[in-house]
C-alpha cells in the first residue's frame, strides 16, 4: 500500500513539473526571454518530448525490479560493460566527426561505411544496457539518500531517475553593465560551433547583451537528464546533483529558483555540495575500489642551483585555474561597476588569450560566461569571484549536524537574507 502511495505520488511530481515547463508555451512577448527566444525558437530543445520518452522508459524499467535480482557483483559487472561500451561509442563518434570535418574527404558516405556500421552495432548494445545500468546506478544513490535521512519512509521523493544522453546546449544572457544571467535557453544538441558563435553574434547584436553557448552535464528535469560519460565519481555526483534539484522543486528555495540571482546561486550550490557527498558515499560503499586507487598527490622539494642557470630551465610554478578565473572575475565586476564596459569586455578577452596559453580552451569569457559559472559557488574562488552567497551557503553546511539537516534547512529558504540570518544570527 505505501508503495502505491509512493508511486503515485512520484507520478504526480512529474506531471506537475510537465505542467510547469508547458505553461511556458504561450508567454508575454514584453517577456525579456521572448526577445531572446526570437534568436532560438527554431533550435531550442524539445524537453516535453525527451521527458515523456524517458519516463515511458524508467516505468518499463521499473516493472521488472533488477536490482534487486542481482548481486552486488552482477550489478558491478553490468555498470563496467555500459561504461565500457559508452567509450567505445564515443571514440566512434569522435572519429566519425573528423571524416565529416576533412576537406581533404570527398565521399564521406564511403569513407564512413564501416565505422557508421560499426556504431550501430554499439548504440544497439547500449541501448539493451543503458536500462539496466541506470537502474542499478538509480538504486545505488537511493540507498544513500536512505541513509543519510533524504526520503520519506525509506522512498527518495521524487524516486531517482535519470536518463543518459547526449545533452542540449545552453544559451546564456548577460547584460553587458553588470553580470547577471537573465535567460538561460536550451538549444538542440548538434548545434556546432560555428552556429553557436553566429547565434551569439546575433543576439549581441540585436539585444546589445553579452550571451555565451555553454556545454551542460546534467539538467534537472524529471527524469534528470545526464551527459553521457565514463567517469563513474562524476556520474554518481551528478545524479545526485540533479536529484537535489528534483526535491528542491517544490520547496521554496527551487519553485523561486530564477526569482533572483541569489536564489538561483543558492540552489546550485546546494546541489553542486550535496551532490558531491552523496556522489562520495555511494562510490565508497558501492565501488571502494575506486576510492582506494586514488593516492593522494605527492610533494617535491625544489632546489634552484647555486649558478645562474637559464630561465626557461627554472620550475614555475603550476597555472592554478580557479584563482585565476577569481581575480579575472574580481576585476572584470569593478571595471563594469565603474561603467567601463568596453574596457571590462577588453579586459575579459585578454585573459582569455591567458588561460588559453595555459591549456584552457575557453572560446569566450565574458558577462554571461560568469553569469553561468559563478552560480556553481561550492568550493571557493573560482568564477564567482567575491559574491558572498557561496561563503554562505559553504558556512550553513559546515554548521550542519548533518547533509540531510543542511539541505532541508536551507531548502525551505525564500531569501538570501535568510541564508544570511542562519549563518550569522544576530
Amino acid at each position: 500500500m505505501i508503495l502505491r502511495i509512493l508511486r503515485g505520488l512520484e507520478i504526480t511530481v512529474i506531471l506537475l513539473i510537465l505542467a510547469a515547463v508547458t505553461g511556458y508555451s504561450n508567454p508575454s512577448l514584453s517577456n525579456p526571454i521572448e526577445k531572446v527566444r526570437a534568436y532560438t525558437r527554431t533550435i531550442e530543445f524539445n524537453y516535453i518530448a525527451w521527458m515523456f520518452d524517458a519516463a515511458r522508459l524508467k516505468v518499463q524499467a521499473s516493472s521488472v525490479n533488477l536490482p534487486h535480482t542481482l548481486g552486488r557483483e552482477g550489478q558491478k559487472q553490468i555498470v563496467q560493460e555500459y561504461l565500457r561500451i559508452t567509450q567505445f561509442i564515443l571514440e566512434k563518434e569522435y572519429a566519425l566527426s573528423r571524416i565529416y570535418a576533412d576537406a581533404a574527404i570527398a565521399d564521406k558516405e564511403a569513407a564512413s561505411e564501416t565505422l557508421r556500421g560499426e556504431l550501430a552495432e554499439l548504440y544497439q548494445r547500449q541501448s539493451q544496457l543503458a536500462p539496466l545500468a541506470e537502474a542499478i546506478l538509480q538504486e545505488q544513490v537511493g540507498v544513500i539518500l536512505a541513509e543519510i535521512g533524504l526520503t520519506a519512509a525509506g522512498q527518495p521523493i521524487p524516486n531517482v531517475w535519470y536518463h543518459s544522453t547526449p545533452l542540449p546546449m545552453a544559451l546564456i544572457v548577460s547584460p553587458r553593465e553588470r553580470i547577471e544571467q537573465t535567460a538561460n535557453i536550451s538549444v538542440e544538441t548538434g548545434i556546432t560551433v560555428d552556429e553557436q558563435a553566429t547565434l551569439e553574434s546575433r543576439v549581441d547584436a540585436g539585444l546589445n547583451v553579452s550571451s555565451l553557448v555553454v556545454p551542460v552535464g546534467g539538467v534537472g528535469v524529471y527524469p534528470s537528464m545526464v551527459m553521457r560519460s565514463t567517469d563513474l565519481p562524476w556520474i554518481l555526483s551528478t545524479i545526485a546533483h540533479e536529484w537535489i534539484h528534483n526535491y528542491l522543486t517544490f520547496r521554496p528555495l527551487g519553485i523561486l529558483y530564477n526569482h533572483t540571482p541569489e536564489l538561483r546561486t543558492m540552489n546550485e550550490t546546494t546541489a553542486s555540495i550535496a551532490g558531491d557527498e552523496i556522489g562520495a558515499l555511494a562510490l565508497e560503499k558501492f565501488y571502494p575500489e575506486l576510492t582506494a586507487s586514488a593516492s593522494p598527490p605527492t610533494l617535491s622539494l625544489v632546489s634552484a642551483p647555486f649558478d645562474r642557470p637559464d630561465p626557461g630551465d627554472l620550475p614555475r610554478p603550476p597555472f592554478d585555474f580557479r584563482a585565476q578565473m577569481h581575480e579575472t572575475r574580481v576585476n572584470a565586476d569593478a571595471l563594469l561597476a565603474e561603467g567601463r564596459i568596453e574596457e571590462a569586455e577588453a579586459y575579459m578577452e585578454a585573459r582569455r588569450q591567458i588561460f588559453l596559453k595555459n591549456g584552457y580552451l575557453l572560446r569566450k569569457i565574458n558577462q554571461a560566461y560568469f553569469a553561468f559559472y559563478g552560480a556553481y559557488a561550492d568550493a571557493p574562488g573560482g568564477a564567482a569571484g567575491e559574491d558572498p552567497v557561496g561563503p554562505a551557503v559553504r558556512a550553513l553546511r559546515k554548521q550542519s549536524g548533518s547533509l540531510a539537516d543542511f539541505v532541508n534547512t536551507i531548502s525551505w529558504m525564500w531569501s538570501f537574507e535568510q541564508l544570511q540570518e542562519e549563518v550569522d544570527p544576530k
